[in-house]
């Protein structure tokens, strides 16, 4: 780790890459795949935190995730006996990281499953797919849709309400929504393909419980300390969070695709939106609502002025959005600052990305963000990421490449961390 004396001067790309932060000890839990999730954190990330924080005499008794997303902290936590509290805006992905940091019994767990499949299989199948949602029309062809739809309500109906064990089942169904549907396999942009076999319901469904099973069973001496997992955005007035010793988080990249889109099907089949779009509000950098933008973008700090003042030139949108995200990652690191303990440690792990020709220096925006909001002692280190070593481009469906004529993806992110 290398301490920012002088973050107008510090030269992020000079950094070298810390073996350390590159892979973990122990092979990675089953429960991390449970469910498939975009930019997914490693889930050794938190552990190395832990160990870091123990290198430098600091304990750690409670642990937040404010970017939360699918949970791999929450769990990780938990596996460590650690109180754990973090929020996601998402309500997919708080889904997937409460089924995550519970503790079923297995042999409920197959009671269950055995009930869901013979009320499946026990009742008539209605055809319910002429008075389906428009948008869930265009992903799914008409059996898929209602074998769906009847599996969908056969959980509800044998497992009790909003228990863990619906929760669980309801996170099974979701990871089947893509196979089953005519969304390009592996794409990270919502594309159909028309020539897709899509997979069986059932059979899908049964494949994913039994690996959720063999995780759950990998799993059994979880520790019996809180998760608390709240859907709502980190900066909304409506979201309390509390003291915590520890902050281990991973912020959205400013150019990423809205996960709302990425999670439509889920959310339009689990009743999160009637149209996915709404759930965009409120998302770091969301333009969904408009700010008054030559009055907000002088709150910058200087490597955010710099940056939306290059894109200004080229693309005035795109500045509008990059500021709007910095803006927001400036409120994250006060509010940060502010829910931690006295000597508190907070980690960030955030990568650059590049928007023709100008390079968007999220790393250095939020370091400078940190040490205004009051964190001393920032230092700074770099991981290789390591599936983009070998395919560090994107091709236009957006899957990783070694074709160099598609578009570069950064294949080193950044660790940031701050003390109070």
């Amino acid at each position: 780790m290398i301490t920012i004396n002088d973050i107008s001067k510090f030269d992020f790309e000079s950094v070298p890459i810390d073996t350390f932060w590159n892979t973990g000890a122990e092979k990675e839990s089953k429960m991390h795949r449970i469910h498939a999730y975009p930019a997914k954190f490693p889930a050794f990330i938190t552990t190395k935190a832990l160990e870091y924080a123990k290198l430098n005499n600091y304990s750690v008794q409670t642990i937040a995730d404010i970017f939360c997303g699918c949970g791999t902290t929450a769990f990780e936590a938990k596996r460590n006996n650690i109180v754990f509290w973090g929020c996601d805006i998402n309500p997919v992905a708080t889904l997937i990281a409460k089924a995550k940091s519970r503790k079923y019994q297995q042999w409920r767990l197959e009671k269950y499953l055995t009930a869901i499949l013979e009320r499946f299989y026990s009742t008539p199948i209605p055809d319910l797919y002429p008075t389906a949602n428009e948008r869930l029309q265009y992903w799914y062809k008409n059996v898929q849709y209602n074998d769906l739809a009847h599996l969908k309500s056969a959980i509800f109906y044998e497992t009790p309400p909003n228990s863990d064990y619906n929760l669980f089942f309801l996170c099974a169904f979701s990871n089947i929504l893509k196979p089953t549907s005519v969304w390009l396999t592996k794409s990270i942009k919502p594309q159909v393909d028309p020539d897709k076999k899509t997979a069986d319901v059932v059979t899908a469904f049964k494949e994913q419980c039994h690996f959720m099973f063999a995780a759950n069973d990998q799993n059994n001496g979880l520790g019996n300390s809180i998760s608390e997992i709240v859907t709502g955005s980190f900066l909304s007035s409506n979201t309390s969070a509390p003291k915590v010793d520890m902050i281990v988080t991973s912020p959205p990249y400013v150019t990423s695709y809205e996960y709302a889109d990425l999670h439509q099907l889920s959310s339009l089949w689990l009743d999160f939106a009637d149209d996915y779009r709404n759930l965009r509000e409120g998302a770091i950098g969301s333009l969904h609502h408009e700010y008054n933008f030559t009055r907000e973008w002088k709150r910058l700090n200087s490597t955010g002025n710099r940056i939306v003042s290059l894109l200004l030139d080229q693309h005035k949108s795109k500045a509008r959005s990059v500021a709007k995200y910095f803006l927001d990652m400036q409120k994250v690191a006060e509010k940060s600052f502010d829910m931690l303990n006295e000597k508190g440690m907070a980690l960030f792990v955030i990568g650059n990305t590049e928007y023709k020709g100008v390079r968007i220096d999220n790393a250095k925006h939020l370091a400078e963000s940190l040490e205004s909001a009051g964190f001393c002692n920032v230092q700074a280190t770099k991981r290789k990421i390591s599936n983009k070593i070998l395919t560090p481009y994107r091709d236009g469906l957006g899957k990783f490449s070694s074709d160099a004529s598609g578009r570069k993806v950064y294949s080193e992110e950044f660790i940031l961390i701050g003390r109070k």
